[in-house]
């Protein structure tokens, strides 16, 4: 095998093949992207009009690519870490295995690209959710120093993978027929149903998954002041998580000037027109790379914060877009 320009490791989940199709839209050609896979080694999946072999990562050379891009397990992506470093790539990791970590950042471009150029081999790609919310709010940040977000999140299934997704499709299709249904992904039944809990048992019983956006969003602002209070809920969405935010700076602002800040931010698309029925919904931002965010309205009580809502697609804004933009980030 030829020198290629980026590996994508696991690049049979649902990630990774979203990676590889963001990869080939932004025109990088299919010899310079190698797919890598475990159990999956030696099929093929498709590559934009094309379709490429994964191989082994067990059995690859790292040295042979520039970048790899992870979308495996923490696990997993600490097993490999040391050979692709050894092997002078850069990993532009998915996992939470090194989001917390001293001396790996942790970016989403358009707010910290800096932190990108520091890296010593590795860079954490966020939280789905993280990305999501501080891509809408990054044009509010600029403008006002955010010090509190309270947020909510309806999380499509496709946050748990595709066999997320495969379950919400069986058991709308069990219900359809009066059959029982099976619950192996999810704690309980999603379809019709939303579930007000995803991940495992935090402190003052929160998730992990809602300690990510706080632990998360401090390293991305680069202020261990700014608090998160977030709730997290699953929702019978295939694909797309959206997130009501509520956001207080250190001064009043008020809908224009935030309207104009969510205009000028790259990577946001403004979707608020409530004559017109115009606001995000997951049907909307699935498929695509632009954070909708709209229902921008001063919260009550005089507290002089911003509420919104924003959907984005999890799997390719919150995960491999995301990841995608650091790469070139790190190649200008």
């Amino acid at each position: 095998m030829s020198k290629a320009k980026v590996a994508v490791l696991g690049a049979s989940g649902a990630v990774g093949r979203e990676m590889i199709n963001v990869l080939v839209e932004r025109g990088m050609r299919t010899d310079e992207i190698v797919a890598l896979g475990g159990k999956s080694a030696g099929k093929s999946i498709d590559a934009g009009d094309n379709r490429i072999e994964i191989f082994s990562a067990e059995k690859f050379d790292f040295s042979r690519v520039k970048y790899v891009l992870g979308a495996v397990s923490a696990e997993l992506s600490r097993k490999y870490s040391p050979k692709i470093l050894s092997g002078g790539a850069v990993y532009i990791d998915n996992s939470s295995a090194f989001r917390l970590d001293d001396g790996v950042p942790l970016v989403v471009p358009g707010i910290n690209d800096d932190d990108a150029l520091l890296h010593r081999g590795i860079i954490a790609n966020p939280n789905c959710s993280t990305i999501i919310a501080l891509t809408a709010l990054a044009g509010i940040n600029r403008i006002s120093q955010i010090n509190e977000v309270i947020a909510v999140t309806y999380q499509a299934v496709s946050g748990a993978g595709a066999e997320g997704m495969t379950e919400l499709r069986a058991q709308t299709e069990a219900l359809l027929r009066g059959e029982e249904t099976v619950c192996r992904v999810f704690p309980h039944r999603i379809a019709e149903n939303v579930i007000p809990w995803i991940g495992s048992k935090s402190e003052g019983g929160y998730t992990d998954e809602e300690m990510k956006m706080q632990n998360e969003g401090r390293k991305i602002f680069g202020r261990d002041n700014v608090t998160f209070n977030c709730t997290c809920v699953r929702v019978p969405v295939m694909r797309s998580h959206s997130i009501a935010l509520s956001v207080f700076c250190d001064r009043s602002l008020n809908v224009r000037e935030v309207k104009d800040a969510v205009r000028q931010t790259k990577r946001c698309l403004l979707f608020d027109d409530i004559e017109r029925g115009e606001y995000p919904m997951p049907m909307l931002s699935s498929g695509r790379d632009e954070v909708f965010v709209g229902r921008i309205r001063n919260t009550p009580e005089g507290r002089g914060g911003i509420a919104l809502f924003c959907c984005g697609d999890q799997l390719r804004r919150g995960a491999a877009t995301n990841a995608v933009d650091i790469m070139e980030l790190v190649e200008k």
